[in-house]
């Protein structure tokens, strides 16, 4: 009997022995420094990342230092993880609040060449088809890394989450946000997409009379809430038409608003003389910040536009 006593008693090696204090936090002191070499070891891996240009973007290490040219690259910055990341941002980079705090950089179209330099970024965020190629070309030859992107579609959104978290060495927070928006869009498509068919027009600025095609991020969204845009086969991305034209389409809601005019403004334009065409035709604001960005806050737009859509199947039940 005591000899099992004394056996069961005997004492285990574990990581922490009762008898040998010191030693229990020299050993965990190495623990925690073999843990900081392996994470730090991580981080300093190079990364590579292809383009939205099809040009291969490689990091030495996770860029520490990011300069974004255009608004919605601050919001997907931040989506991805990497705000605390960012040095500079574009003008009118206004969300996340912290985003108004950094330095800007010059607007989506005319690029402070020579601040983008002086915060000596790591990486650059670029947009396609709203910077200048120009600005671009310039910064790669002054030996700045730039990623160029062209969000077109919703599926690109959580795209351009995970391979900015992966530039900017977050990737764990990017992968949690672009599957977040993945199951949010496949929520929407199962409630509204097969829903009786809603004819939509969208309105992107009042006058001159701007909407969008088939090809826009816009058009990805009112498909998703089971609606249909009139001007889909239209072959500029953004073409301008008149009321008459719109008239002709056909459409059963009218949904939009210009950032600048706000939403009375647009109430107030198309109960006006000049939209007599297009009196009957029920319009519905809808917040440009949730739908004429192409970040993660096109959700919000989208649930508003399935929602006005929903109003008008409902309307049409009605007056059965």
């Amino acid at each position: 009997m005591n000899g099992k006593i004394g056996a069961a008693r005997r004492p285990i090696f574990l990581f922490y022995d009762v008898r040998f204090p010191l030693l229990n936090h020299l050993r965990l002191f190495a623990f925690i420094c073999g843990c900081i070499a392996l994470v730090s070891a991580a981080a300093a891996q190079p990364v590579s990342v292809v383009d939205d240009r099809g040009r291969t973007v490689t990091l030495a290490a996770p860029a520490q230092r990011i300069v974004t040219l255009a608004p919605h690259l601050t919001e997907l910055a931040f989506a991805a993880g990497a705000g605390s990341k960012l040095a500079g941002v574009a003008s009118y980079s206004d969300f996340p609040l912290e985003a108004g705090k950094l330095p800007q950089v010059g607007d989506a179209a005319r690029v402070n060449l020579e601040g983008v330099l002086a915060l000596k970024p790591g990486l650059v965020l670029a947009w396609r088809s709203g910077n200048q190629a120009g600005d671009i070309e310039r910064l790669e030859r002054l030996g700045r890394a730039v990623f160029v992107t062209e969000p077109a579609r919703l599926p690109d959104i959580p795209r351009l989450l995970r391979a900015i978290g992966a530039l900017a060495g977050t990737s764990s927070e990017a992968q949690r946000a672009a599957s977040a928006f993945e199951r949010e869009m496949q929520v929407l498509r199962a409630r509204f997409g097969a829903a009786p068919k809603v004819r939509v027009f969208y309105e992107v600025w009042h006058r001159p009379l701007i909407t969008v095609n088939g090809a826009h991020m816009i058009s990805d969204v009112i498909a998703l809430c089971g609606g249909e845009n009139v001007f889909a086969s239209a072959p500029q991305l953004t073409p301008t038409v008149s009321p008459e034209a719109v008239a002709a389409a056909r459409p059963d809601v009218i949904l939009g608003g210009s950032r600048a005019s706000g939403r009375e403004a647009f109430f107030r334009e198309w109960g006006d003389a000049g939209m007599a065409v297009l009196r009957g035709v029920p319009a519905f604001y809808v917040d440009p910040d949730f739908i004429q960005r192409q970040t993660p806050r096109i959700l919000e737009g989208a649930r508003a536009v399935c929602a006005h859509l929903e109003k008008v199947r409902n309307s049409r039940q009605g007056a059965k």
